[in-house]
């Protein structure tokens, strides 16, 4: 099956913005490169559940790709990408801790991430998508929402303090030294993660709908489109019971996020793949093609890029000639590159070694 262009670019644009908001210098942001406080949706507020909708997406063309393994097989390759996925994100979160010497480490080394929830909701859904019938994972999906909106309801989970039922369950199997430390809600708690399981069933769904090669490809661009209408019109609605809340995951949250990734997926590909415009999209497809590499690329060079004080250095230089949130995105985009050509230097030097061992 010929490979659609436009997945790796909406991927590989979503680790450039990612490392772009993650990396602000300074105290003055733009508002829309920070999360928001609370209830609302910034652009910020997109980067990880564009990720999570793309990890669906991928596990629907995985499971096309495993259809010559043994079912034994298959839940050992997902078992070992779940836990490696997982293993990598607490193991960021120890390195992250070691280089800023935020000791003792084991004793308030965080378990909960983006990696981890990430390994949560693959492992899950790629065996649900496994013993489910294509057809019944929409159902699954509507039905961990409205579960997780009781669970919101019942459990005050608009709150931001100690009695929200996240903050408790979370606390009930793992002390705060172990969870987020800068709100008493942790952002990718267990709880949350629920909502997320049906973020990325939602992905599957739409992963299964552009691959569909019983259909033309404009026919599946329109299905796209009245998908993504029919998600943001519904978080709309829901909304108003249950607001726009990236820290909680909320249902909103997830349905209005899974629609705009869907109508940017479908707007790519019809530009990339039915127009043919693809020159400006290379670096993008690059990034996508390496997004995983790229993450740990970040990560790790984050904290010993602030221990040496260059954020700083570079910030305060631009500040004194541009507005000081200029020079915070200005920073932001240079570490963007400065990722990106290390991760090129990885992929070079791999290939080559790969080509001397043959």
């Amino acid at each position: 099956m010929k490979r659609l262009l436009s997945l790796d670019v909406l991927r590989g644009l979503t680790v450039a913005l990612m490392i772009i908001v993650n990396n602000g210098a300074g105290r003055q942001h733009f508002e829309m490169l920070d999360h928001s406080k609370w209830n609302g949706l910034t652009v910020c507020d997109l980067v990880f559940p564009f990720f999570l909708f793309m990890v669906g997406v991928s596990i629907h063309l995985a499971q096309k790709g495993m259809g010559t393994l043994t079912q034994g097989q298959r839940y050992r390759k997902i078992l070992i990408r779940t836990c490696k996925l997982f293993a990598i994100g607490v193991l960021l979160h120890a390195w992250d801790m070691l280089v800023c010497q935020d000791f003792p480490i084991l004793a308030n080394l965080r378990f909960w991430g983006v990696l981890e929830r990430i390994a949560i909701c693959y492992g899950i859904c790629s065996v649900i998508v496994m013993w489910v019938k294509p057809k019944h994972i929409w159902k699954i999906a509507v039905a961990l929402l409205i579960v997780y909106a009781i669970m919101l309801t019942l459990g005050n989970g608009y709150a931001q303090d100690g009695t929200n039922l996240a903050a408790i369950i979370d606390r009930l199997y793992l002390s705060e030294s172990h969870l987020y430390h800068k709100s008493p809600v942790d952002p990718e708690g267990l709880m949350g993660t629920i909502s997320a399981i049906a973020h990325t069933l939602i992905g599957t769904i739409v992963g299964r709908t552009i691959t569909d090669r019983r259909r033309d490809l404009n026919a599946r661009l329109l299905h796209l489109f009245i998908m993504a209408t029919v998600l943001m019109v519904a978080a709309h609605l829901i909304s108003y019971q249950y607001p726009l809340n990236k820290r909680i995951w909320s249902p909103s949250y997830t349905l209005m996020t899974c629609g705009i990734a869907t109508s940017l997926l479908a707007l790519l590909t019809y530009i990339i793949d039915v127009k043919g415009h693809k020159t400006w999209c290379r670096p993008f497809n690059f990034f996508g093609l390496h997004a995983f590499t790229l993450y740990i690329i970040s990560e790790a060079f984050a904290p010993l890029a602030w221990q040496s004080g260059a954020p700083d250095l570079i910030h305060d230089s631009l500040a004194q000639v541009v507005d000081p949130r200029i020079a915070s995105a200005t920073y932001a985009v240079v570490y963007d590159i400065f990722c990106g050509l290390m991760c090129w230097a990885y992929v070079f030097v791999l290939g080559n070694c790969k080509k001397i061992t043959k």
